[in-house]
């Protein structure tokens, strides 16, 4: 999602933009590129990207954006082919997470790699602060979202079958162990309303997820219906929660306010960044404060939220970071 909202600023900006990926959807799919691939997962999988295929894949690109791949070592084979190949050009390392963020690789040293002629770029000010105290200059470049359209609230309820007065609550997250489901399933118990968790369950969280769902005190709804988008779920939703305990951004604050959605959020360390441009919320560990605006929503709480979410995070603001980005670099 943040890569194609790259690739549209810079778009706007002039520039033809192809991408390249291990797997997924892209211009250029190189299976050595893919999380896992270095050690054979999925079976057959290439030992990183072969030199000559890489090479190919960025010919004639007079800058190449690096996402995550020199971040984290989800594929080191992948990231020394990029860092071979990219000595001496142009480069952005753009890092959504880096390896002492994370408990399992907190004792990883060398990363990210670098070289004189990349910028690194941050997702906030905290990784920016991070890297610089480990010898590493980097920007600061904030996420930018397209103005969404309006998601189909009616017809998504049905498919849910929550009733017309029935409260949802919604948290579009992955089900992993950091977005800390616990937390949103309380929630929605102590506000009366039926839980929607979107995300697909990775990281091994399953049984987990399996024994919390069973024993849970709201009614609880998994994954999107066939048919329906993101749009449609915010658009269903009477409020969205993000209890994450650690996340490089978050991206769904910026979802619920663009779609005039009441927020709950928790205490993650870049939480305080986007509250700072003017973002407002509810606690997620007390719910009297929701259950309040739910009882009686504050119509100009959500303009506001969407207003300061427009100004600082839609993609004319991407546009204008990367357009600075480029000229500060020499690039432009």
């Amino acid at each position: 999602m943040v890569a194609a909202h790259w690739a549209a600023a810079f778009e706007r900006l002039g520039l033809a933009v192809r991408t390249v990926a291990g797997d997924g959807v892209a211009d250029r799919l190189l299976p050595g590129l893919a999380i896992g691939a270095d050690a054979g997962d999925p079976p057959g999988g290439a030992p990183g990207p072969d030199a000559d295929e890489l090479a190919r894949a960025l010919d004639g690109a007079d800058l190449v954006v690096v996402a995550n791949v020199c971040s984290l070592p989800l594929n080191p084979a992948a990231a020394a082919a990029l860092v071979a190949h990219l000595a001496g050009r142009p480069a952005i390392l753009h890092h959504h997470d880096l390896p002492w963020q994370r408990p399992r690789f907190a004792g990883v040293e060398g990363w990210p790699p670098d070289d004189p002629a990349w910028v690194h770029v941050a997702i906030n000010e905290l990784s920016r602060k991070e890297l610089a105290a480990r010898g590493i200059e980097a920007t600061t470049v904030y996420s930018g979202f397209a103005d969404p359209p309006p998601g189909r609230r009616e017809l998504a309820r049905e498919r849910l079958g929550v009733a017309g007065d029935g409260r949802l609550l919604l948290q579009p997250t992955r089900a992993i162990a950091r977005k800390n489901v616990p937390a949103g399933l309380a929630l929605a118990e102590a506000v009366g309303a039926d839980f929607w968790l979107t995300g697909p369950v990775e990281e091994g969280y399953g049984p987990e997820l399996e024994r919390l769902l069973a024993a849970a005190g709201c009614r609880v709804h998994r994954r999107l219906p066939a048919g329906l988008t993101m749009d449609d779920a915010y658009a269903a939703s009477d409020a969205v929660v993000f209890p994450s305990t650690w996340e490089g951004f978050g991206a769904p604050v910026v979802e619920a306010s663009l779609h005039r959605r009441a927020l709950a959020v928790a205490d993650y360390p870049v939480a305080a960044e986007l509250a700072s441009f003017g973002l407002r919320w509810f606690p997620v560990d007390d719910p009297e404060p929701l259950r309040a605006f739910l009882a009686d929503p504050d119509q100009a709480l959500l303009d506001h939220n969407r207003a300061v979410a427009l100004r600082h995070f839609s993609l004319d603001a991407l546009t204008r970071q990367l357009a600075e980005l480029l000229r500060t670099a020499g690039w432009a």
